[in-house]
């Protein structure tokens, strides 16, 4: 039987009952429900909420019901967890604790949430030097280092192809890992297999956070980009004074020694019959074990003298001469030749060390190409859209990333957006993958075209060598935020590359709260995309190291 009109409508108006009163209850509240829900701040809450938000669900009734007791913030500028710890007796009472500083807590002078500041937050973190060694100590894989024979037969089975041979020491393998130092390393061997140079790579089987001096462990070696094993720096020495042909032309470039002993490296680099080489800064290492020159990790230190008070209390200090001292010794007993991606790094690099007679050098690691309309980015739909590139960490800024997100989420004149191999999973953004390899130089500045990014923050709390995400961001189009104490960044921007430099993070702020930085949209500035050129490092042509 069909049924009537009437039928249908009633049948239709008893199968919405449910939802209309569900909105009905929403939207009669007691006095202490209006009162959280007109202190809220609801479209922050949907930003830092997305389940929220695509639940559909009133972010005031939300929070009433649910968010308060699942540890969410109301507000950017009051913490649940923070609120909860301060005063016992609200979190024993079981009260709403939004709802108690509104009512009461406020005219208490009770506080809104924790205001130590982001330093002393990440002091309270810290752990002494020692600790992270055993750590290290204790994961520190147990390899067994395969035979030298093994070894001297791979190498004489290459015979006259190893007579032209370049030789390159970092902390990892390089063509394993992702990063900048990694990337630096392939470009480099790249650049020698096309002159016909064979390229042998050596890097500790795992990581370590200083120079060591028990003799480094075993040695893992790779040729050509395929790795062949882990051998002692004994053997590996021994191996080449034995395979290596008598004629032809070695060299070496020493990119990182963290996780290795000076000493051996030098004994591999005699045996093998390496008599020049030089010696890349891509951080500081050479100067302090603290390689950011960050005093406990916390702020920049500007690398005192190692006699200073600053230097005594520094988690660092202790093995600040160890780091100095070595590395000097090998410079010295090398005659190596000190690269430097920028200008910044190596004159900060010899106020500190005092080697103001080494022979060294600026060669940037890369520089911004011609214009190119390869790629066009969207439309910025009248949105400023904000960009963090990079490894999510706090000595590249990411801490202040998250703080504008925090407070400027909900804000219609802002989208923030994180760029890089991994999310880090934080509310109120979206991520966008860009994985940086040999293959894919370019795959940052592609990302951030795409996205049509108008800014990109690159706020290093350490003194940058060179800054590379900062150049990412520049060829994309995008002008860079940073602040006075990024190194190299702060200079580029200062020398022309699109961007400001803020004093601090109160002007950064500011220039979002106020929407000055709306004036560095990419329409604005009439921004263009630029192709990248990258450098082939030690391999570079006037270069190349030798007799």
């Amino acid at each position: 039987m069909t049924d009537s009109p009437l039928r249908t409508l009633a049948r239709r108006v008893r199968s919405r009952l449910p939802g209309l009163a569900a909105r009905a209850r929403a939207t009669v509240r007691s006095p202490d429900d209006a009162l959280v829900a007109d202190a809220m701040d609801p479209d922050w809450y949907r930003a830092m909420n997305p389940d929220v938000a695509a639940s559909g669900a009133d972010p005031a009734d939300h929070f009433l019901r649910h968010g308060w007791r699942e540890g969410r913030d109301p507000v950017p500028g009051f913490s649940v967890r923070d609120y909860l710890e301060l005063y016992p007796d609200v979190a024993a009472a079981g009260i709403n604790p939004f709802l108690h500083w509104l009512k009461a807590g406020k005219a208490e002078g009770r506080l809104p949430r924790r205001d130590v500041g982001r330093t002393a937050r990440a002091a309270a973190l810290l752990e002494p030097l020692k600790v992270r060694l055993d750590r290290a100590a204790a994961r520190w894989p147990r390899v067994r280092p395969a035979s030298r024979d093994d070894l001297v037969r791979r190498l004489a089975a290459l015979g006259p192809a190893l007579a032209d041979l370049h030789l390159t020491v970092s902390h990892d393998d390089a063509f394993r890992h992702v990063g900048g130092l990694q990337l630096c390393v392939q470009r480099e061997h790249a650049a020698f297999a096309a002159q016909g140079v064979s390229g042998l790579h050596l890097y500790p089987v795992d990581t370590w956070p200083t120079l060591r001096e028990d003799g480094g462990g075993p040695v893992g070696v790779s040729l050509a980009g395929e790795a062949w094993g882990a051998w002692t720096a004994q053997d590996v020495g021994a191996a080449l004074a034995e395979t290596l042909p008598a004629a032809g032309r070695r060299t070496f470039a020493l990119h990182s020694l963290l996780g290795h002993d000076p000493a051996a490296v030098e004994k591999v680099l005699h045996a093998g019959g390496f008599a020049k080489g030089v010696f890349w800064l891509h951080d500081f290492a050479s100067l302090c074990a603290g390689v950011h020159l960050m005093r406990d990790d916390l702020v920049d230190c500007g690398a005192p003298p190692a006699a200073s008070a600053a230097c005594g209390v520094c988690l660092y200090g202790p093995r600040r001469a160890l780091h100095a001292d070595a590395h000097r010794r090998l410079i010295e007993a090398f005659g190596l030749e000190v690269l430097a991606p920028s200008q910044v790094a190596l004159d900060l690099w010899r106020r500190a060390s005092g080697m103001t007679e080494v022979p060294a050098r600026v060669l940037p690691l890369a520089a911004l190409g011609e214009v190119t309309d390869a790629l066009t980015p969207p439309s910025s739909e009248g949105v400023l859209r904000v960009a963090f590139p990079g490894a999510p960490v706090p000595h590249k800024g990411w801490d202040v990333f998250r703080d504008l997100v925090e407070r400027f989420a909900g804000d219609p004149r802002y989208a923030f957006v994180q760029f890089g191999a991994q999310g880090a999973g934080y509310a109120g953004m979206a991520f966008v993958e860009a994985r940086v390899s040999a293959a894919a130089p370019n795959a940052m500045r592609d990302a951030l075209v795409r996205e049509g990014v108008d800014v990109a923050l690159a706020w290093s709390l350490c003194a940058e060598t060179f800054g590379f995400t900062a150049l990412e961001a520049a060829a994309a189009g995008a002008a860079v935020l940073t602040g006075p104490d990024s190194g190299n960044i702060a200079a580029q921007v200062a020398s022309g590359l699109p961007g400001r430099v803020f004093a601090d993070e109160a002007a950064l702020f500011a220039a979002f709260e106020t929407g000055e930085v709306l004036s560095l949209s990419r329409s604005a500035r009439g921004a263009e995309v630029r192709d990248l050129v990258f450098s082939g490092l030690t391999a570079s042509p006037g270069v190349r190291p030798g007799p």
